[in-house]
């Protein structure tokens, strides 16, 4: 049974800056660090601290010295889409922006590959969720051997600092790798196909990434070593229980935004003594 003292209890889960000693063969997908044990009154929990999010989003909002970036990466099912739902279901939509990444555009490919990620980014006071990222420019090209090594190495280098940039410039950022195991991965495709009302989740190329697991793996591996840094860690999310998921995430998102001391606005001193007739 998981303690019940916040994401002090997590860091094991936080991959070290530099990624030193890190295998993402180590991290079990069906663990769950969170769970009180009793299903339902973890769920109960979510709904808990989707509210306490909500109402630190509105100060968040208030104060305006801070902006958040949550970035959900994982393989297919993993279960971003449904983090989102549950973690931010309480959030006023004034201030929360969530985008989904597809394959870029044509316009988009004749630019550099992080410019249409820089245009998603969070203004002050705001939270802005990505569903998949830019990380998925050092995943699908690597697996498919589009770029070498090289080329690899100096996008890890790219995106530390593009990060680095982003964090000195008020943004707070939060990486998570929604981590599932291939067993689990299989019965969450095979309830796609059997229910008529989740087929448009379902694509046939899903099928020829699975035949790539082995390489999407050692991809995450490489990618969480090289790019968890001092200004933008990621961790690692054990997502084989969808409740534990969302119970970790909705935890680590309220741990930090409780840390960034937020604060409203300074009262007017001409609403003293105000009254309204």
């Amino acid at each position: 049974m998981a303690k019940k003292n916040g994401s002090r209890d997590l860091a094991r889960w936080q991959v070290p800056a530099g990624g030193k000693g890190f295998e993402l063969k180590d991290c079990d997908p069906s663990a769950k660090p969170c769970s009180s044990g009793d299903k339902e009154a973890d769920k109960l929990r979510v709904a808990e601290l989707a509210r306490e999010i909500d109402a630190l989003q509105d100060m968040f909002w208030a104060d305006r010295r801070f902006k958040l970036l949550v970035l959900l990466q994982g393989s297919d099912t993993a279960g971003k889409d449904g983090t989102i739902r549950a973690v931010f279901k309480e959030t006023s939509p004034l201030g929360v922006r969530a985008v989904g990444w597809k394959a870029p555009s044509e316009l988009e490919r004749s630019h550099d590959y992080l410019w249409r990620i820089h245009h998603e980014m969070p203004a002050a006071g705001e939270f802005m969720i990505h569903n998949r990222s830019h990380y998925e420019d050092v995943l699908v090209p690597v697996v498919e051997r589009w770029i070498d090594k090289k080329t690899t190495e100096q996008r890890y280098r790219q995106i530390n600092d593009f990060e680095r940039m982003l964090t000195e410039n008020g943004t707070v950022i939060l990486k998570f790798m929604l981590h599932i195991g291939f067993d689990e991965q299989r019965q969450r495709l095979q309830e796609r196909i059997d229910d008529p009302a989740k087929h448009w989740k379902f694509s046939l190329g899903d099928l020829d990434a699975r035949k790539q697991w082995p390489h999407y793996q050692q991809a995450y591996d490489d990618l969480l070593r090289a790019t968890s840094t001092e200004w933008a860690p990621w961790t690692v999310v054990p997502a084989d229980s969808k409740t534990h998921r969302n119970l970790m995430i909705a935890t680590l998102v309220r741990d930090k935004l409780q840390s960034l001391k937020l604060r409203y606005p300074p009262d007017n001193p001409a609403l003293k003594g105000l009254r309204v007739v």
